[in-house]
């Protein structure tokens, strides 16, 4: 079975983090969230993948490579223009009916999730859906395009965002979805087209099958700040099964290869500490603190609720709380800095 993970958007909503890095490679604690993703399908022994990139897709490339450090077979589709979602797996149709298998999955590429994939596609196989949609139930469905199913677990509508007191379910559609191939015969070439406004409607209207899968397991788009940050704490507290790296010496630590601490230092997890990093004599980590790869603490610096990005740096005596420090970036302050994003500005041209 082959998989497709959208990879093209802009995300906007982490602006101003998404200047210089594009959203699926947004690291949630240490990894960047597609990575995530793609760990997810190849436990689920999905291992030929399809991303389609726009924005900033050279980094996506670079960064993830042909997938061999992940274990599975990466491909690309490189978009000129944003397709829309069902637009841009429309342009990978011959990939996906190269092979004996009719069914393929899709998710964004911005997604921390656990979901039972193979739950997902073993109901589509058996209820004979063009489509299956995870779906999961949420407290606030305004936030979310909601699905209705009948008594068979068959989806007979679905409503967009409704408005408070108006949602006639609280099942959120994920952005999950296990496909046919025949979905193909509803998606124009060379058009933009999305799966929520223009694919389902469709299908609705014709008549073919569609099927919903209800779940409570973790899902959340890490695509506002807020939602990020809470992602790294879910993490450290087991709340959603993702591949931390190994256990430090100390309880509630992970710490990768090459991490180290001066003796003098303080480091109260919940703590992951990336490959390379280094924490400094008399520096404090602490509460939910996350350093990338090659981070640098320096000398009596503290970093409380903290994200660093890879090779970010807080410089000697710096005191950091509910911040994120952006990739390779240099933080010196001789006052305390809380609730803040510090990046490379883009500089106009």
């Amino acid at each position: 079975m082959k998989a497709m993970i959208l990879g093209a958007g802009i995300g906007s909503r982490l602006d101003p983090l998404t200047r210089s890095l594009p959203k699926p490679l947004v690291p949630v604690v240490g990894k960047p969230v597609i990575g995530h993703l793609i760990d997810l399908l190849r436990r689920h022994g999905i291992a030929d993948i399809m991303i389609n990139v726009q924005y900033l897709g050279d980094k996506i490339r670079k960064t993830l490579g042909d997938g061999s450090a992940y274990g599975v077979t990466l491909h690309y589709s490189v978009e000129e223009a944003l397709c829309g979602d069902a637009g841009g797996v429309k342009r990978c149709e011959a990939f996906f009916r190269d092979g004996a298998d009719d069914t393929f999955l899709v998710i964004g590429g911005d997604d921390l999730t656990d979901t039972d994939i193979g739950r997902v596609v073993r109901a589509h196989r058996e209820k004979g859906a063009t489509a299956t949609l995870a779906v999961t139930p949420v407290e606030d469905p305004s936030e979310y395009g909601i699905v209705v199913q009948d008594d068979a677990g068959f989806i007979t509508r679905f409503q967009e965002k409704p408005k408070p007191g108006e949602a006639f379910s609280n099942l959120a559609n994920t952005g999950i979805y296990v496909f046919n191939t025949r979905v193909f015969d509803f998606i124009p070439p060379d058009t933009f087209f999305g799966f929520g406004n223009n694919v389902f409607p469709l299908l609705q209207e014709k008549g073919e099958p569609m099927f919903a899968v209800a779940s409570d397991a973790y899902w959340k788009d890490v695509g506002n700040l807020q939602i990020y940050r809470q992602a790294q704490r879910d993490c450290m507290d087991g709340k959603v099964q993702v591949e931390l790296p190994p256990s430090g010496e100390q309880a509630g630590t992970w710490s990768g290869p090459g991490a180290s601490v001066a003796e003098s230092a303080r480091v109260t997890g919940p703590v992951v500490l990336g490959r390379g990093c280094s924490v400094g004599p008399g520096a404090v980590v602490q509460d939910y603190a996350v350093l990338g790869d090659g981070a640098v603490v320096e000398e009596n610096a503290t970093v409380i609720n903290s994200v660093l990005w890879d090779g970010a740096v807080v410089k000697a005596g710096t005191y950091l709380e509910n911040c994120v420090v952006g990739e390779s970036v240099q933080v010196q302050s001789s006052h305390g800095i809380f609730n803040g994003l510090i990046v490379e500005p883009k500089r106009p041209t």
